[in-house]
């Protein structure tokens, strides 16, 4: 039962399935744009969630880009 709770979207109510979505952050200096970035994504409203251990990956490319001061980075996440 909580599998089927998990696979339904929290915003409205949608079924959730497997895919990707696009992760773009502004620094205000740069932006930073990750794509193919793997998420539950809904298809009733399009919302993307993503799983804790894909955050951390894109915690660590955003802080990366922050501190080398990249005024654009695009990038395909490689899982």
């Amino acid at each position: 039962m909580k599998e089927n709770r998990n696979k339904i979207c929290p915003l409205c109510g949608g079924h959730r399935t497997a895919g990707t979505t696009l992760f773009s952050v502004d620094l205000g200096h740069g932006v930073v744009v990750i794509r193919d970035v793997p998420a539950s994504v809904c298809e009733q409203c399009g919302e993307a969630l993503i799983e804790d251990k894909i955050a951390e990956k894109l915690e660590k490319i955003v802080e990366d880009a922050r501190q080398n001061k990249r005024q654009v980075e695009v990038i395909a996440l490689d899982e």
